[in-house]
């Protein structure tokens, strides 16, 4: 781990000092500050902590929220419950891919982008939905994205 990471990682241990089961709360703020759980934070987190690596492990990969691999800098989701299927949501997701150059699940080499394909947003009435950075983009389709996706990483 780099140090940077490791400082974050005390400061968010000393935040849940002498409290019991705060490992997936802990768990959620490195997330939050690291963007995933590498092998070296879990077994770094076990010896200041003395939660063993499995137990930690075990809650790490339970989780859809915590990533146990490297996530993007911005994070594109395109929904593909039935609605948005019906309105053309395979492809948006096939122009999205295309335009990352990865397949959903995966993240850019340049760490940029994460692209994920969810079951359901619960915006039906406005599919196909994209959303990208916590934004939600109805009606999308090859254009929208391809405006979206060169908007985000201008950022």
């Amino acid at each position: 781990m780099e140090t940077a990471d490791k400082e974050k990682l005390d400061e968010i241990i000393k935040r849940y000092q002498g409290e019991e089961g705060f490992l997936i709360q802990l768990l959620l703020d490195l997330q939050n500050e690291l963007h995933w759980i590498s092998k070296e934070a879990i077994k770094e987190l076990s010896l200041r902590t003395g939660i063993p690596v499995s137990r930690i492990f075990r809650v790490a990969s339970f989780y859809k929220a915590i990533s146990l691999s490297p996530v993007g800098r911005h994070k594109v989701s395109v929904c593909m419950g039935t609605a948005c299927q019906v309105r053309g949501a395979q492809r948006l997701l096939d122009a999205t891919e295309s335009r990352l150059g990865i397949k959903a699940g995966q993240t850019t080499k340049d760490l940029n982008f994460t692209l994920n394909r969810v079951n359901c947003l619960g915006c039906c009435a406005i599919g196909p939905v994209m959303v990208a950075d916590d934004t939600y983009h109805g009606r999308a389709d090859a254009s929208t994205a391809e405006k979206i996706l060169k908007q985000i990483a201008a950022d």
